[in-house]
């Protein structure tokens, strides 16, 4: 099973771009905090950064609603790039393919999103999710 969740920071603008047949794709990366501690570093943590792809209608939401520093979760799959650069030498990379991508912060005031959206559902989420805010509705169940 090839499956990952990451949950961080944007640490670029996604940048869409599209495919020969019209397919919108967006690359970006995401910044991911991990505890570690040694004798001298108790507590301390540090950040891994991941390259990811989306496609799509997310890749065009992407572009649209989420830039750097925006907080997101994505799930999807890792993929290896191995090839040769101009010189001749092998290069190995490694990129997240991602299925499915969210807001995972408190939505801003200059936030249209919506909260999320999922490569499954063809049309954009635009219910977002509920803040927990303090209306007075009554919830039907």
């Amino acid at each position: 099973m090839n499956k990952v969740i990451l949950s961080g920071n944007l640490a670029r603008d996604p940048e869409v771009r599209y495919s020969q047949s019209g397919t919108a794709y967006a690359k970006s990366a995401i910044a991911v905090n991990r505890p570690f501690s040694s004798k001298s570093n108790e507590g301390q943590t540090t950040v891994d950064f991941f390259n990811f792809t989306v496609f799509g209608k997310q890749a065009e939401f992407c572009g649209r609603y989420m830039k750097k520093g925006s907080s997101v979760i994505i799930e999807g799959r890792i993929e290896n790039d191995n090839y040769e650069d101009k010189n001749g030498v092998k290069r190995y990379a490694v990129n997240i393919m991602v299925e499915h991508i969210e807001f995972a912060g408190k939505k801003s005031s200059g936030d249209n999103s919506g909260g999320n959206y999922n490569n499954s559902n063809e049309e954009n989420n635009s219910g977002g999710n509920y803040d927990g805010g303090d209306d007075d509705v009554d919830v039907p169940f």
